[in-house]
């Protein structure tokens, strides 16, 4: 598990680059009093740390006692954000519509009206091409707060005007609201959760959808609307296992960045979340070749200013196009030369372990160890298991129940025959208190307890028996999470033929292209 300090100087002053380090230095520098000397100090202690621990910053800092260090941990904080505040930064569209929005109020102040109402005026039509709304309503207000103080007569049937279009923008608002509540609680749900586990989940998320998606006309929506509704589809989608609703909206929400070109250096992340979840997509309804052409145009991008253009949008591009990388192996059967990907994975995620949310860690070492499991490594497999069953988290309980079922798994491969009767009940009780047991997972623990009575002679027609029982089920709703997160029919084809998982995936792989070239 990566070390995490919660001290938050600490964590602003690692994500600072070189050239905004030397900033901070200047502006802090700009006068000579004891105060600032102090949070120079601290600056540079903190920055020449691995780790926090304020008992070596004393020592090494006497000039800075002991009852003092909170009030200039404080100061250094402000100092710091407002050395960041004074680079200019023209692809952030918040900060230049910010300082419009200060502009206009300082000419205000200054009794300034009608300069004031003309820089409101253009911060509107900036917005407006932004698609942010938000902040033509702040303008609105401000506008109508002027006119009912000042006869500024600056345009006729002004006080017509803007109630007009304040009333339109909170339309928008409101519907951009709810719809947003939508996309983040079923995307937490999912988070949570998993997929749906059983009809009782199916039910209550349609049940949650349909009462709370607020009615629309498509024609009528804006960037944000539509956005936030293809992520509302696209997270009923994927919980409900209908990964071609899940597709589909996943292409509407990236088709939507390429119609608003300008939105992908407003929304970044955004766009990246819609790259990641269409090349996701692709992956789970093994479109190959789509998978291949979504994950070119991201790996383009990412190399792109846009996708380079900060730590935040560098960590998400790093994240998601490697979790694509180690995905195209999967389909293609290269589980030993997906190997190769895990130095430079390991790498960044050391690199970025202050930014990373544990939720992404966790998926990482779980195709970490699918990888391994693949290419028949499964010690190392199991040490990246550890790593996920070790980690006391309530985030994917799915991602928890599965890590512990390809441990067991692992373990079985591997002849622990004397950890097996513990593990099986440990694992069985895990996934039961979960509510993760399907009817797959009750069959594997069915096999598993059987086989150890099993013969050497039977124990072929065993796996065989299994295999064909688990496909009758693969196209079943509820049992189709089972084979997402485990290839275990790929397994029990492999302990048949007596090969590497990766043979039996591989060759799926060569016969699927040539089926296509036909």
């Amino acid at each position: 598990m990566p070390n995490r300090s919660t001290d938050t100087v600490f964590q602003l002053i690692k994500s600072l680059e070189k050239s905004e380090k030397r900033n901070f230095k200047l502006y802090a520098q700009r006068n000579s009093g004891n105060e600032e000397l102090k949070i120079i100090q601290l600056f540079d202690a903190l920055d020449k740390m691995d780790l926090y621990d304020e008992d070596i910053i004393l020592k090494k800092n006497p000039s800075i006692k002991k009852q003092q260090l909170s009030n200039i941990k404080a100061h250094l904080y402000k100092q710091i954000l407002a050395s960041l505040r004074l680079i200019e930064d023209k692809d952030n569209i918040d900060i230049l519509l910010h300082e419009q929005l200060d502009h206009a109020r300082i000419l205000y102040n200054k009794g300034l009206y009608l300069q004031s109402l003309k820089i409101l005026d253009k911060l509107k039509e900036t917005a407006a091409q932004q698609q942010q709304i938000s902040f033509q309503l702040q303008a609105n207000q401000f506008e109508k707060k002027i006119e009912a103080l000042h006869i500024t007569r600056s345009i006729e049937n002004r006080a017509e005007e803007l109630s007009k279009e304040s009333n339109q923008i909170n339309i928008h608002l409101s519907l951009i609201g709810k719809l947003s509540n939508l996309s983040l609680e079923l995307y937490g749900w999912y988070i949570k959760h998993g997929h749906a586990r059983d009809s009782k989940d199916e039910h209550a998320v349609r049940i949650f959808f349909e009462t709370n998606l607020p009615e629309y006309n498509i024609d009528d929506l804006n960037f944000y609307e539509k956005l936030y509704l293809y992520q509302s589809f696209c997270w009923y989608g994927f919980i409900l296992q209908d990964l071609l609703m899940y597709y589909r909206y996943t292409q509407k929400w990236v088709d939507l960045f390429d119609e608003f070109e300008n939105m992908k250096t407003v929304e970044t992340g955004q766009y990246i979340k819609g790259m990641h979840n269409l090349i996701s997509a692709h992956f789970d309804l093994n479109n190959y070749e789509k998978f291949n052409d979504a994950l070119h145009q991201f790996e383009t991008f990412s190399n792109s200013y846009a996708g380079t253009m900060n730590a935040n949008v560098r960590i998400q591009t790093f994240v998601y196009l490697h979790i694509a990388k180690i995905n195209k192996h999967f389909l293609e059967g290269t589980f030993s030369e997906g190997l190769k990907l895990i130095p430079y994975v390991e790498e960044k995620l050391e690199e970025y372990k202050l930014h990373l949310d544990r939720h992404r860690v966790l998926v990482f070492y779980y195709k970490i160890a699918c990888l391994y499991f693949g290419s028949g490594d499964n010690e190392k497999a199991i040490d990246y298991l550890n790593k996920i069953i070790n980690w006391k988290v309530d985030l994917r309980t799915d991602l928890q129940c599965y890590a512990r079922l390809l441990h067991l798994i692992a373990h079985y491969e591997l002849g622990n025959y004397e950890l097996m009767e513990h593990l099986i009940k440990s694992v069985y009780r895990f996934l039961s208190k979960m509510k993760n047991l399907s009817i797959v997972e009750e069959e594997i623990f069915k096999f598993i307890r059987k086989s150890f009575s099993l013969s050497p002679q039977k124990i072929i027609p065993a796996f065989k028996a299994l295999k064909e029982k688990l496909e009758k089920l693969e196209n079943s709703n509820l049992e189709s999470r089972s084979f997402m997160y485990l290839d275990i029919i790929a397994w029990l084809e492999s302990k048949i033929l007596r090969v590497p998982v990766q043979e039996i995936r591989r060759k799926r792989f060569t016969e699927g292209k040539r089926g296509k070239k036909r």
